[in-house]
């Protein structure tokens, strides 16, 4: 049982759609992190700067002083708040690119194809394929018309 349940699992794992997910699970991860950085590290400073020297990952609201504070951190909310509709924005144009692309191709298969001259006929009396210009059945030897 155990043994069919791992061979399951291999079948699949091995599938390319999983394979597909994963990698593109591992490439959305670090795209996010590179857009977070983008974020805190690029976008946010001049931000700040204009704002009047405000660092958002420091803007929070306290709730509890002493030893253990509790605070509300809604400047690193901000800063996450950003890196999504960053990271939105990326894949609606890149969803949007594939959707126009999947259309294009859809557009050329609905192009009727040129019809293809045959290239053989079925003798009358053997049923065997043969050549369109035969005029003898190489296999009874029969004449066509």
């Amino acid at each position: 049982m155990f043994k069919n349940f791992i061979s399951e699992f291999k079948k699949f794992a091995m599938r390319g759609n999983v394979i597909d997910m994963a990698v593109g699970i591992i490439i959305g991860a670090a795209f996010s992190k590179i857009v977070d950085s983008l974020v805190k590290d690029v976008l946010m400073p001049p931000i700040g700067l204009l704002l009047g020297k405000v660092d958002f990952s420091d803007l929070k609201l306290v709730l509890t002083e002493g030893d253990n504070p509790v605070s509300i951190n809604y400047g690193l909310f901000i800063n996450a708040l950003i890196s999504f509709v960053i990271v939105a924005f990326a894949v609606f144009v890149l969803i949007k690119a594939i959707n126009k692309l999947q259309e294009k191709m859809c557009a050329e298969e609905e192009v009727a194809p040129t019809p293809v001259e045959p290239t053989t006929k079925t003798c009358p009396h053997c049923c065997s394929e043969i050549a369109i210009k035969a005029t003898r059945c190489p296999h009874c030897t029969s004449e066509l018309k």
